[in-house]
């Protein structure tokens, strides 16, 4: 009985030496996932001066011409704000300047126009509704842009880090707590 104990104590250690040093591996896959997609976008971001932004105007566009080009087939949001000292374009985020220069909000679905242009609506009433508001804008001079919400702030940085330093804090104390457990039962045999 007594040897049958100990084979499965065995085991037991063994499996669980296992679980800790894959949770502790999958965690340092997932720091270098995180170091080479996030960590840099958060570094390059120049959007780190928070700022007060008072709206000027808006305006819903829908299919026109503007300068010689035509719009997208989905209408979009143009907000004009005063932040900073100067005039300037708010844009929902970093990517809405990428997928679209004149749209300050792009609606998030696009196959069903009647969908897109509520929602379009439904924010255009939320900027009317709280006219001042906070929004990141750059260090630079003569910069006509600023941003209602960071995607690569610190915030987004932290919560990314949460589950890879949970798994291998985890990982970490299995195998911590075997190695006691082993290093104990070697101590009450000697005795």
């Amino acid at each position: 009985m007594g040897k049958k104990l100990v084979m499965a104590q065995k085991r037991g250690e063994t499996r669980a030496l296992c679980l800790g040093v894959a949770m502790v591996v999958c965690a340092v896959i997932a720091y270098y996932i995180l170091g080479t997609t996030m960590l840099p976008l958060y570094q390059k971001s120049v959007w780190t001066q928070e700022s007060t932004c008072h709206l000027i105007e808006t305006n819903i566009r829908d299919q026109e011409e503007l300068e010689g080009r035509k719009v997208a087939q989905y209408p979009c949001l143009w907000v004009n704000v005063s932040a900073v000292g100067h005039w300037a374009v708010l844009y929902h985020t970093e990517d809405t300047w990428d997928q679209n220069q004149q749209c300050s909000y792009i609606p998030g679905s696009l196959d069903n126009y009647q969908l897109a242009r509520a929602d379009v609506e439904r924010v255009r009433d939320n900027f009317h509704e709280h006219r001042v508001f906070y929004c990141f804008s750059t260090t630079r001079e003569n910069e006509t842009r600023v941003l209602y919400r960071r995607l690569y702030g610190p915030q987004t940085l932290l919560f990314s880090l949460f589950w890879p330093t949970f798994l291998l804090t985890g990982g970490l104390l299995i195998i911590v707590m075997v190695k006691i457990n082993q290093s104990l039962s070697i101590l009450a045999a000697q005795k």
